[in-house]
């Protein structure tokens, strides 16, 4: 099947962050920001992008007294994410760097020694399997390599598209057990006990990275790393950030509505991302560990909470649960909120979740 217009309409989204990047770097704004009381605070809004970690495009916007004060804290950022992208990367080798990939690349074998930082992803990701009673599983690698595959093949060669037999998944599914992963904290090395296991960390590294790399950045400043949005107060006339929630038929800019906070996050995990079609039928990447193939039951769901990691594990597992489960999960992190968007498009809002609303 030829790209469709959404499909169209993201890449030139993507081309466009770039090209503001290598042309701009990072811009300001005309005037500088007031204090509630309207006293001049001697600070100019500025923005920047920039495309390369995480397979995705990345955005700060802050206040700063000068560009020059602005960049400096936008290149201690991304060096930051982009040790966090190399350290939680399952695709590519790094020099010097034992990394999520070298982890599977020596399954069966003898126990790695990894970055503290690794051993810090991987202690939350097994919290977060405890808490989400599965559904927030890192060890779905071997089954997530074979959509993985699927998808990238099909998409190149929509005229032979396919969908993974339920064989092979099923197959792939004998080798998810997190008892095969052993972590030895103490002596920082990390261990899969099972060959034909593998690690899959895309549920919660991108957001536990935004996370962690965000703890550093002074207040009033806003990130996004592809859609996982992160505040770190408000702005300096007080007021909160304006964040939009993507529509999922629309483009990177097209929002069914808009929600506001002061210092929080918002994570959303959607069918609109990653995606190939066969006989029509559209399968994207999020795969329910249940049932080993894509859910159905909504189009997005948004989380907010403090910490963008746990949004992100909470995401992925609240898009592979109906609403009744779902919320009996959320109810278990005091604070969180969702937003589920149904496939007919009705909005559905957790307990608490309309106080984030933004009306003008």
């Amino acid at each position: 099947m030829p790209l469709n217009r959404t499909t169209l309409r993201r890449a030139a989204a993507l081309l466009l962050a770039a090209l503001l990047l290598a042309l701009a770097g990072c811009s300001a704004s005309p005037g500088t920001a007031e204090t509630p009381g309207g006293e001049d605070t001697g600070l100019n809004r500025y923005s920047a992008q920039f495309l390369e970690l995480f397979d995705t495009v990345t955005s700060v916007i802050g206040y700063a007294e000068s560009e020059e004060e602005f960049s400096e804290t936008v290149s201690a950022f991304r060096d930051e994410l982009r040790e966090y992208h190399e350290l939680y990367d399952i695709y590519n080798d790094y020099e010097g760097v034992n990394n999520i990939k070298t982890i599977n690349d020596n399954a069966g074998g003898e126990p790695v020694e990894v970055d503290q930082r690794i051993i810090d992803l991987l202690l939350f990701c097994r919290d977060m399997y405890e808490k989400t009673g599965g559904m927030t599983d890192v060890m779905l690698g071997s089954v997530l390599s074979i959509w993985h595959d699927a998808r990238e093949f099909s998409i190149d060669n929509p005229d032979r598209a396919y969908v993974p037999g339920r064989e092979e998944l099923e197959e792939a599914a004998e080798h998810t057990l997190f008892d095969s992963l052993v972590i030895d904290d103490e002596a920082n090395t990390v261990q899969i006990t099972d060959g034909a296991a593998s690690l899959d960390v895309g549920a919660v590294a991108k957001g536990y990275a935004t996370q962690r790399a965000c703890e550093g950045l002074p207040g009033g400043m806003l990130v996004s790393v592809g859609g996982n949005v992160y505040s770190t107060g408000p702005k300096p006339d007080g007021s909160d950030w304006v964040i939009g929630v993507q529509d999922p038929d629309g483009g990177a800019s097209d929002y069914v509505q808009r929600v506001s906070f002061a210092r929080s996050c918002m994570v959303s995990s959607g069918d609109y991302q990653r995606y190939y079609y066969v006989d029509g039928v559209r399968y994207h990447h999020i795969i329910d560990p249940g049932t080993l193939m894509p859910p159905d039951y909504w189009r997005a769901v948004s989380v907010i909470y403090p910490d963008s990691g746990v949004a992100d594990g909470l995401s992925t597992a609240l898009f592979c649960l109906n609403q009744e489960d779902g919320q009996a999960l959320l109810d278990e992190f005091e604070g969180a909120v969702a937003l589920w968007i149904a496939p007919g498009g009705e909005l559905i809002y957790s307990e608490g979740y309309e106080e984030y609303v933004y009306e003008e």
